[in-house]
């Protein structure tokens, strides 16, 4: 029996090192094989965005750098008129400013709402938690620039348009954050919230929302930042805001390029003060969240 047990060991050795050998190659040829497919959609789908766009993409990479040297050379010659450039557009920059923080706080609202129902174990109606999933799935799959678009149409050109599309894509994208969030609490307050005859939504507000809202807050101001961002693009397409003042500077051509550069001045220096702020004080709920 020591015989065929020390015969064995050194054949089942080989035989599990053999079988390793096997599928890291295996991977390797699966990896190469999901690279090589991956390159040949980028060649391809580069190909065909080059050929229907108006102008070649190589012919014209040489001009990358000409508008931003026409704007600043005219930026440069007109310094001196900055610091007033800057001043007249701070209203169109806290219009920007408005849209984000209405937006945020009206999607933070309806993120909590659909998070809760769309969680295991919190949800009021779990046989309708896939419904309220796939809702907030909608909600943030659209993008803010198509919403946008389609309210412009009907309510025209204006903030509003602007904060109803940030409102629904931001409710969409934080609803999937805080349900990720809302999964991991703790069920115990729950629990003896419900043996007491606690209704539902004072189960929440007071066995589980006290869990998730340093989390909550620290996703809400970082969305807050993206809201910046993106109530500034949509002004492109009428929304209103600084977008639409920096749209109209760039449209217009030379002799306006100092009020673009203005713009981008104001419009850089504010998005990265709220971003240093809410970093700041994201970084503080996550390590009072830690201790």
């Amino acid at each position: 029996m020591a015989e065929i047990s020390a015969s064995g060991a050194p054949q089942s050795v080989a035989g599990i090192q053999s079988s390793y050998l096997a599928q890291v190659q295996r991977r390797r040829f699966y990896g190469g094989l999901t690279l090589l497919i991956f390159v040949i959609l980028m060649v391809s789908g580069f190909n065909i965005a080059d050929d229907r766009n108006a102008g070649g993409f190589w012919e014209g990479l040489h001009q990358i750098g000409d508008y931003p040297a026409d704007v600043l050379s005219e930026a440069w010659e007109k310094r001196a008129d900055l610091p007033g450039l800057i001043a007249k557009y701070v209203p169109a920059l806290v219009e920007t400013i408005n849209i984000a923080a209405v937006s945020t706080l009206i999607g933070v609202a309806g993120g909590i709402f659909l998070s809760l129902l769309g969680t295991r174990g919190l949800a009021r109606w779990p046989r309708l938690i896939p419904l309220f999933r796939r809702i907030s799935d909608i909600m943030r799959a659209v993008p803010e620039i198509v919403i946008a678009l389609v309210l412009i149409f009907v309510l025209g050109g204006g903030p509003v348009p602007a904060m109803i599309a940030i409102a629904i894509h931001t409710a969409g994208a934080l609803g999937k954050m805080f349900s990720e969030v809302a999964e991991n609490a703790d069920l115990k307050p729950v629990e003896g919230l419900a043996s007491t005859g606690a209704t539902w939504s004072q189960r929440m507000l007071l066995g589980v929302l006290p869990q998730v809202a340093p989390n909550y807050i620290s996703y809400s101001l970082l969305r807050f930042e993206i809201n910046i961002r993106a109530s500034a693009i949509l002004g492109f397409v009428g929304a209103g805001g600084i977008g639409y003042e920096l749209r109209n500077a760039m449209a217009w051509g030379p002799g306006r390029f100092d009020e673009a550069a203005a713009i981008f001045i104001l419009l850089f220096g504010t998005i990265v003060f709220f971003d240093q702020v809410s970093s700041r004080y994201r970084n503080r709920l996550t390590e009072g969240q830690g201790q």
